[in-house]
C-alpha cells in the first residue's frame, strides 16, 4: 500500500478584485476531492492549498479556480 503525503501548493490568482473573491475561490477548491485545507488571501492574491496527491492534481486545482471564474497558476 502506498501512502500519499499531503502536498501544499501556492496558486497565484491575479483575478481577485474584491474581498469576497477569496470565499468563492475557497469554496471551489474545497469541492475538489482530496483537498484538506485552503487558505486564500486577497491581499497577496494567492491561494495556499493542502491536498492528497493520490486523489487530485495541481491541474485539477487550477481548473477548479478557472471554472469558478478565477484562472490561477502555480506560483
Amino acid at each position: 500500500i502506498a501512502f500519499a503525503a499531503p502536498k501544499t501548493v501556492t496558486l497565484a490568482v491575479p483575478g481577485m478584485t474584491c474581498s469576497l473573491c477569496p470565499i468563492t475561490i475557497k469554496l471551489a477548491l474545497k469541492k475538489v476531492n482530496g483537498v484538506s485545507e485552503v487558505d486564500v488571501s486577497y491581499e497577496t492574491k494567492q491561494a495556499v492549498v493542502t491536498f492528497d496527491d493520490a486523489k487530485t492534481t495541481v491541474e485539477a486545482l487550477t481548473k477548479a479556480t478557472g471554472d469558478a471564474g478565477y484562472p490561477s497558476t502555480v506560483k
